[in-house]
């Protein structure tokens, strides 16, 4: 029971008999016979190797122990598939996200752009004499001309970018 649970523990840690014998400050031919029966760890020897393996010696001693490696790539198999759902509905999120961020933008230059239709171009008819006036209805030129050749591009650019960025059927 003890050479089997010794055994069973190493192979689940990882180990080589090797690297435990390392660990418990033995050479590899004493772990061998410790796990096919031939010999017995003595007290102060089985607490190393409770130690080495970082198990508690009760468990040594207990019953036989299970491997576990079909249990721990189960485990981890199945926190893998929780981490990649979540992966993917955070890209989905973000395209959401970004997807009508584009359509905000596109609705906010179109409605500039109706603005600057419907107001058509007020700072022309005004008095430049008053230096604040002229500083304001340069601004307002320097605004809506480069407004009118930059719109046409966002437009397109954010268009393409809506397209890109809809669902997937």
């Amino acid at each position: 029971m003890l050479n089997e649970n010794i055994k069973a523990i190493r192979k689940s840690k990882g180990l080589s008999q090797e690297e435990l014998a390392i660990k418990v400050n033995v050479v590899r031919q004493t772990i061998s016979k410790w796990e096919k029966g031939l010999s017995v760890p003595d007290s102060d020897m089985l607490i190393s190797i409770s130690e080495a393996l970082e198990t508690p010696v009760n468990t040594l001693l207990g019953e036989t122990v299970i491997e576990s490696e079909v249990d721990d790539l189960k485990m981890i198999s199945e926190k893998l598939e929780i981490i990649n759902l979540q992966l993917a509905q955070r890209k989905i999120t973000r395209r959401k996200t970004l997807h009508w961020l584009l359509i905000t933008l596109c609705m906010v230059i179109i409605a500039i752009s109706v603005i600057l239709i419907v107001i058509n171009s007020p700072y022309l008819g005004w008095d430049y004499g008053d230096p604040e006036t002229a500083v304001s209805g340069v601004a307002f030129h320097a605004f809506e001309w480069l407004f009118v050749r930059l719109a046409p591009i966002m437009i397109i650019g954010l268009i393409v970018g809506i397209f890109l960025t809809r669902k997937k059927v």
